[in-house]
């Protein structure tokens, strides 16, 4: 899988050889075929592609030679056998929502389907191009999802405990495998803890991808039950903090009350 920035449709229609395929999902501009070498354009003006490696290497270099864009490095994964289940979490840092960690399992074979549908390039996904990828990958590789709404979180005491408890209960139900997680402060489960994971292992890549996408869909909800589009993050929030007050809904529902910058809109004891 190779990746390039800043890719305009016409550039791309100006190209000899391609054949031109149905886009699968609404965020793809464009999508062609070149032997066994798939392009798929975003919106977003990323071109994707994807295939074998050698036939994915040889089109990269003839579409540098064009200046069709410019190539991003792609991550190199560590070359594992057997299984292997990685997780990762979202939302750990936001004001707004609750907690999602999500399980990814694979053997060789899987892990390179991975790779070739384009799960090494999570980190450049924008928010309307994870939820195609998530159901990509659901129907691709075993997987477990736990999204746990502020309500639940805020009952739940020490965030740590229960970011090891919810990383376990992923690993226990695709057990067995070699157990992979993306290290955070208080880190007590997993085989194998590696900061920064997602670039080093297609499992976890693939785990933060569904995490991402629980976390956007648990928003939503949210922000349904709010009657107003909450915020992702923690810098700019104020706004909608202050509108939870004034509409006088429940922050327990919609927050994490133990955060510094919800506290003061919380009612004194």
């Amino acid at each position: 899988m190779v990746v390039f920035e800043g890719v305009s449709k016409d550039n791309l229609l100006k190209l000899k050889g391609f054949s031109k395929e149905k886009p699968k999902t609404v965020h793809e501009e464009l999508r062609l075929k070149k032997g066994e070498v798939s392009f798929i354009l975003y919106s977003s003006g990323k071109l994707l592609l994807q295939g074998k490696n050698d036939a994915v290497e040889k089109e990269a270099k003839e579409l540098e030679k064009r200046n069709i864009g410019e190539r991003i490095a792609a991550e190199n994964f560590r070359k594992e056998q057997g299984w292997i289940i990685g997780t990762d979490e979202s939302l750990k840092g936001d004001t707004f929502g609750g907690l999602v960690v999500a399980g990814v399992k694979a053997n060789d074979e899987l892990r390179q389907k991975l790779v070739e549908l384009g799960v090494a390039d999570s980190k450049l996904l924008a928010d309307k191009e994870v939820l195609p990828m998530a159901e990509k990958i659901k129907h691709l590789v075993p997987c477990e999802v736990k999204s746990i709404l502020p309500e639940e979180y805020n009952k739940s005491g020490e965030v740590t405990a229960l970011l090891n408890k919810l990383h376990q209960e992923c690993a226990d139900y695709l057990f067995p495998g070699k157990h992979v997680v993306d290290k955070y402060p208080g880190c007590t489960v997993g085989e194998v803890q590696v900061e920064h994971a997602e670039s080093k292992y297609v499992e976890v890549a693939a785990a933060s991808v569904l995490a991402r996408a629980g976390a956007l869909q648990q928003l939503d909800y949210l922000s349904s039950q709010a009657g107003f589009r909450l915020p992702k993050g923690s810098t700019h929030v104020k706004l909608a903090l202050f509108e939870l007050k004034e509409r006088g809904l429940d922050f327990r529902k919609f927050v994490k009350v133990s955060f510094s910058n919800v506290k003061e809109f919380l009612p004194e004891d």
